[in-house]
């Protein structure tokens, strides 16, 4: 858990922030990149590919809620994690 440990510590807002839309937005996307790899050299592991859908759908969704509330913060994650080319 030390890798989750430096996303939270690398995106809180303050010093006692585990779940900001930020926070929630880097562990999924480091989820979301560590089963991209399993899954390609895993191809037949459906069940895993569907649990990848939904961490994808939930990402789009705190994603899109930042960009309504708050769009200089979802530029700056967004830039941070490269999501957006």
């Amino acid at each position: 858990m030390q890798v989750k440990g430096n996303t939270i510590e690398k995106f809180r807002l303050h010093e006692r922030d585990t779940g900001s839309a930020d926070v929630q937005i880097a562990l999924l996307t480091e989820r979301i990149n560590s089963l991209t790899e399993h899954l390609q050299a895993n191809k037949k592991d459906h069940s895993s590919r569907r649990g990848l859908l939904i961490m994808v759908a939930q990402r789009r969704k705190l994603l899109d809620y930042l960009h309504r509330t708050d769009a200089p913060r979802y530029h700056a994650i967004t830039k941070k994690l490269k999501l957006r080319r």
